[in-house]
């Protein structure tokens, strides 16, 4: 069964990349090439649907600024480009997981077994709780 979800389209000029340098060890190359992809999506100003902007902007995501905007650092490969390829991957996974609708909560009640066995459960332990305290002769 199909997950209901919120549909919509990504559009390539509402996503931007910037060449930043990248952390961590590589030694020279680290200090000298850009080779980390910053993606900066403005998620107010996007064409997204409305109810999914609403669900971006509600996310406690420390990725999104007080602004709206969803800022992606991508520094796993040494190439800009796959760098730029895992941003853009990792801004889908987040837009998917957010459009998609939590399932609808149905209220059940417990049978009619499962509440005589609680009751059982609790008869027992209090009779085992009873046995406990002074002994008298």
């Amino acid at each position: 069964m199909k997950r209901l979800a919120i549909p919509y389209e990504l559009r390539e000029g509402e996503v931007s990349f910037e060449a930043v340098r990248a952390q961590g060890p590589g030694g020279q190359n680290v200090n000298k090439v850009s080779n980390a992809a910053q993606l900066r999506f403005d998620i107010r100003a996007s064409s997204l649907p409305d109810a999914l902007k609403a669900r971006l902007l509600a996310r406690p995501d420390r990725r999104i600024s007080a602004g709206g905007v969803l800022i992606i650092k991508a520094q796993r490969y040494r190439s800009l480009d796959k760098n730029r390829a895992d941003a853009l991957a990792r801004l889908r996974a987040l837009l998917d997981a957010a459009a998609e609708l939590p399932r609808e909560r149905r209220a059940t009640k417990p049978t009619r077994a499962s509440q005589r066995e609680r009751v059982e459960r609790k008869v027992q332990r209090g009779r085992i709780k009873a046995l406990r305290g002074r002994v008298r002769e």
